[in-house]
């Protein structure tokens, strides 16, 4: 059975480095599976992404060598249940901002005794290279259960929220957890306020003995957090990746029709 390498890292202590895929495209899953990242995530959160295309990506990307991942929707039950059973790694889960909520999360990630995972399914035996024995002896240890913490009253409750067994890593979703913090008028924090706000993040799980993970955009934001710590790092996204390449070449060529503003994620 394959080893999910992203864990081993993780736990060892060392950083890994993946992407977001918000297209909901096998092709670019397949391609960038080959790219070199540690892992790809497929957001099923806030995109188009159905069942079927995702259980697609993830094979692509596990028959590649890399590791695939899935935000869920909500740290649901059933959510959880259905992404693993057809494949993923493991999950991401948004919004986590109580006890009870990681608790769920992290239960649902794991089979009797440890945890309360419904046994079935077939393909995520197939993306282990494994047979379903295997499998169910061995899911335990190779599934990451990755809990978001994006909203500022999870920061304020942090031990108490993330200090569950279980509990494979904290990712910070900076857009939310700014929302989070934006004042009665509406107007976003001041950039030292979210800085302190990441530190405590980050001290949490040190605390904790937990990895601790962000999103960046960019290649020297990465760069940063990884040297002041932080482990589980995403950067932009295979639609900002596209993008952003596209725009440096209109601008460099001078292109003749007015430039518009695009969704960024």
């Amino acid at each position: 059975m394959r080893r999910n390498r992203v864990k081993q890292r993780l736990r060892a202590g060392q950083p890994v480095i993946g992407t977001w895929l918000s297209l909901g495209n096998i092709i670019a899953a397949r391609f960038l599976a080959r790219i070199g990242f540690d892992y790809l995530t497929i957001d099923v959160e806030h995109t188009l992404a159905g069942m079927e295309t995702t259980t697609h990506m993830l094979a692509a990307i596990a028959d590649a060598g890399c590791v695939p991942l899935v935000r869920v929707p909500a740290g649901r039950h059933d959510h959880i249940k259905r992404m693993l059973d057809n494949g993923a790694y493991g999950v991401v889960v948004p919004m986590v901002n109580t006890a009870e909520q990681a608790r769920e999360a992290t239960l649902a990630c794991r089979y009797p005794p440890r945890g309360n995972r419904s046994v079935g399914g077939s393909v995520h035996a197939l993306n282990f290279e494994a047979t379903p024995a295997e499998y169910y002896a061995a899911a335990d240890e190779e599934i990451l259960c990755i809990l978001q913490c994006e909203h500022i009253d999870a920061v304020r409750n942090f031990d108490a929220v993330f200090g569950h067994e279980g509990v494979d890593a904290v990712f910070v979703g900076p857009n939310d957890l700014s929302a989070s913090l934006r004042d009665c008028e509406g107007r976003p924090p001041a950039t030292e306020v979210l800085e302190q706000t990441l530190a405590d993040i980050l001290q949490g799980c040190r605390r904790l003995g937990i990895p601790a993970g962000i999103h960046t955009f960019s290649i020297a934001e990465a760069r940063q957090r990884l040297n002041e710590g932080w482990q589980f790092i995403a950067i932009n996204s295979e639609l900002r990746f596209m993008m952003e390449t596209a725009r440096q070449v209109v601008e460099a060529l001078g292109c003749h029709t007015a430039a518009r503003e695009v969704a960024r994620y």
